[in-house]
């Protein structure tokens, strides 16, 4: 039988959680014990993996109730009642800090995100994550970037081209490794090219990147660096982006904005569950 990518994520976080039983849920519990519970907000936010957490609950319990109170991506303040479950106590019991762990992570991002894409939502600017992600984690924490209101960059290695310092590195020059690359690759695929100093973005507007990442650019570079770009190919900025500086660099023309920290150091969103 086929199993998700998503059921194989929860699965293994249900045998972290419970590798051999719940000792206390199991022996306190009647095993056919109905109860109902419900899941509540304690922060403002916006929330993300409502259909992740009802799975954890449904392959606990093939027979458990899950309504939706919102919806993925819908703003909440504390104290709104975001799902009403009702399924086996002892379900129930043992799901909860599953659901909640893999619900207030992605929530946590998409509220991170759409703090950011607010901020230059005046500009051209593209908000997008990175694959500073958790491991095993990627399809859900990139999953809540867009219920954020950002956008995905590249998935995983196999889906695109980015030459980076290393590389470059060892390749010998950025241009050679832009043309090694575009040797193999079918032409459906861009290259996108990482560059440290003007002159990297010069000799990468020269080799046809179809991307030129600025990264750790002070915000004069980035000026400069666009202008020269001018539209030849995609600007992207990355590093030491913040909430405080982010409108600066989305006002440089810039036409992408990728953060790490959407991922990597968020914090989790609070949301408790409650037997009713």
């Amino acid at each position: 039988m086929f199993i998700s990518e998503i059921d194989r994520i929860i699965v293994n976080a249900i045998r972290e959680d419970i590798p051999s039983g719940d000792i206390t849920t199991d022996n306190i519990i009647d095993e056919n014990a109905r109860s109902k519970a419900y899941m509540i907000a304690k922060d403002t936010g916006v929330i993300a993996g409502l259909d992740v957490a009802k799975r954890v609950f449904e392959l606990l319990d093939d027979s458990t109730v899950f309504e939706k109170m919102v919806q993925d991506g819908q703003v909440v303040k504390y104290g709104d009642i975001i799902a009403k479950i009702e399924g086996n106590t002892r379900a129930l019991l043992k799901g909860e800090r599953t659901a909640l762990n893999l619900l207030q992570r992605m929530s946590g991002i998409a509220t991170r995100t759409k703090k950011l894409t607010d901020i230059i939502k005046n500009t051209k600017a593209r908000l997008v994550d990175t694959r500073k992600t958790t491991p095993g984690l990627r399809v859900l924490e990139k999953y809540a970037v867009r219920a954020g209101g950002g956008y995905n960059h590249r998935y995983c290695l196999s889906d695109g081209v980015l030459i980076k310092d290393n590389h470059i590195k060892a390749a010998g020059s950025l241009t050679k490794a832009i043309e090694l690359v575009r040797e193999k690759i079918p032409h459906t695929i861009k290259i996108e090219v990482e560059t440290e100093n003007i002159e990297q973005v010069r000799e990468a507007l020269n080799g046809k990147a179809d991307i030129i990442m600025l990264d750790n650019m002070g915000l004069d570079k980035i000026k400069e660096a666009v202008k020269i770009i001018d539209g030849k190919a995609l600007s992207e900025v990355s590093g030491n982006v913040s909430i405080e500086n982010i409108n600066d660099i989305a006002c440089t023309g810039v036409d992408i904005i990728s953060v790490g920290g959407l991922t990597h150091s968020v914090i989790a969103f609070d949301i408790s569950m409650k037997i009713d």
